[in-house]
């Protein structure tokens, strides 16, 4: 069991000791992440996962749709300025979509995606895998490092919104005005009865009864698109999960509406050059970037393209020279996350991540039931042409994406790194250091990263190789050594071994790797 917060790992933990399966204990790791890791996720959240059953991997979309009185007029009326490209370092011609407040609200996906799950895979009974989170938001529980330092930044922020559907997040999360300190025990007994209501009724109150009424009722007087409907609507999606071929090994991960295929095709390049570098590493992502953001939607309502078609990465393949480019998105059509992974005695693995987008999310909290709503309608384009635009009923842009990794036909395990734009970077990095350094998964994830965000500019952590920085500089990369390192990612992994697993959880989150 690896998480980023260790009392989640001993929440999955513990379903292990009683015989529940991985699915079990990554549910039941997940739900009390909400409590202990907030600001990351949240019961409003989205999940998606890659579950091995032992014969087959399977995938589940657990993201939610645009309430069904969305209008692209009203996200445009609340947009902002044009901002700096997401990613292929172009200048984005339309407005930024509104992040804050109740307009980017999509309906949460969480609580579905842990009961559909638990459906297709638990042993123990769902409700039994609420009671660690539930004992931690009634009785509290101490404040770990990392969280404790995005809670304050999210603090300084809430102060500056005006939003009135986000004045009750303060109530919850900042009762005495600030965030708590490392150390200081947190209680949140609103969430410990929205946890006692999903897990009781098997996730039905969430969509369905007290929850999906309460819900229903506050956005009507503060303003709020979302209605009990939009809740009853909601469904999880099964889907095949998509993959690339890298050195004898097979990287998987889920299709549209998320980014995973901005990794595969990255791995896709490399894997068609006889030889490559740093350099190359980044040029690739950079490729995989421009047409993920420029493609990537809601299969459902938009045609997303085939990114992996073999003579269309050929040609994308030759725009990697040996300089630093700025790449635009292809043509196809002419050919603030929390991440975990468990494993059982029986070889099952799961690969999950679930997360509210921006730090605590929409900040519009549910009064009496202690838990944030995402804002991922903000990952939405408001340009009309986009295949992403937002409409009502579709599912946004998501960041968020869980990895799987193979070799010669065979699962190695899960994978993930958190952390917004850096999660295919991240996905990357991590699977290059096991395949072609050799390295497990703990050594992996603690190598030195790096990540690119727009243009030419590449940031890299302290300890990163000044021999490889220099070399970027003289290829035309605009190189500097970051201090913050929120901005690389946070991961876990999992690698199946002869007679059991090996497992890692990277130091830059509070995370634990356990087992028995």
């Amino acid at each position: 069991m690896a998480t980023s917060q260790p009392l989640a790992a001993q929440a999955g933990l513990a379903m292990l000791r009683e015989g529940g399966s991985a699915v079990d204990a990554a549910v039941a790791a997940a739900v009390t992440l909400t409590q202990v890791q907030p600001g990351s996720n949240d019961i409003g959240g989205d999940l998606f996962a890659l579950v091995w059953d032992g014969e087959r991997l399977h995938g589940l979309n657990a993201s939610g749709r645009a309430p069904a009185a969305l209008t692209l007029d009203a996200m445009r009326a609340a947009g902002s300025a044009p901002s700096a490209a997401l990613g292929g370092g172009q200048a984005r011609a339309e407005l930024a979509p509104p992040d804050r407040g109740w307009l980017p609200v999509t309906v949460p996906g969480a609580p579905a995606g842990w009961r559909d799950l638990h459906d297709r895979f638990g042993r123990l009974p769902f409700e039994r895998l609420f009671a660690d989170a539930v004992h931690y938001a009634e009785q509290g529980w101490t404040v770990s490092p990392t969280v404790a330092a995005r809670w304050a930044s999210s603090v300084e922020l809430h102060r500056s919104l005006g939003h009135p559907e986000c004045r009750a997040w303060a109530d919850v999360f900042a009762p005495d005005g600030r965030a708590p300190r490392v150390g200081e025990r947190f209680r949140n007994p609103g969430a410990g009865r929205a946890l006692r209501l999903i897990g009781g009724s098997h996730a039905d109150a969430f969509y369905h009864g007290e929850i999906a009424a309460a819900l229903e009722a506050y956005a009507a007087t503060t303003g709020g698109l979302l209605t009990a409907a939009d809740l009853a609507a909601h469904t999880s999606t099964w889907v095949e999960p998509a993959a690339a071929a890298y050195r004898g090994h097979t990287v998987y991960e889920l299709p549209p509406n998320g980014q995973g295929v901005a990794a595969l095709q990255a791995f896709a390049l490399l894997d068609g050059l006889a030889g490559h570098g740093l350099h190359e590493q980044i040029e690739a992502m950079k490729l995989g970037f421009a047409d993920a953001h420029a493609y990537v939607a809601d299969p459902d309502l938009a045609a997303v393209p085939d990114l992996l078609e073999p003579s269309y990465l050929a040609a994308r393949r030759k725009l990697i020279t040996g300089r630093a480019g700025d790449p635009a998105p292809g043509d196809p059509m002419r050919g603030g996350t929390v991440y975990l992974a468990a494993a059982d005695a029986d070889g099952m693995m799961v690969s999950l991540i679930q997360s509210t987008y921006m730090g605590f999310g929409s900040f519009v909290t549910l009064p009496g039931y202690g838990f944030s709503l995402q804002n991922r309608g903000a990952g939405f384009s408001l340009d009309p042409a986009h295949p992403n635009v937002a409409a009502p009923g579709k599912r946004p842009f998501h960041t968020i994406i869980p990895g799987f990794l193979f070799r010669d036909g065979e699962p190695v395990g899960p994978f993930g790194v958190m952390g917004g734009h850096m999660q295919p970077q991240g996905h990357l990095q991590l699977v290059l250091a096991t395949v072609d350094g050799g390295l497990g998964p703990q050594e992996a994830l603690t190598r030195p990263r790096w990540y690119w965000h727009a243009g030419r500019k590449v940031e890299v952590e302290p300890e990163f190789d000044p021999v490889l920085v220099e070399e970027l500089r003289s290829r035309g990369h605009e190189v500097t050594v970051a201090t913050d390192r929120s901005t690389f990612g946070m991961g876990q992994a999992i690698w199946r071994i002869p007679g059991g697993y090996v497992a890692g959880s990277e130091p830059r989150a509070d995370g634990q790797a356990a087992a028995y």
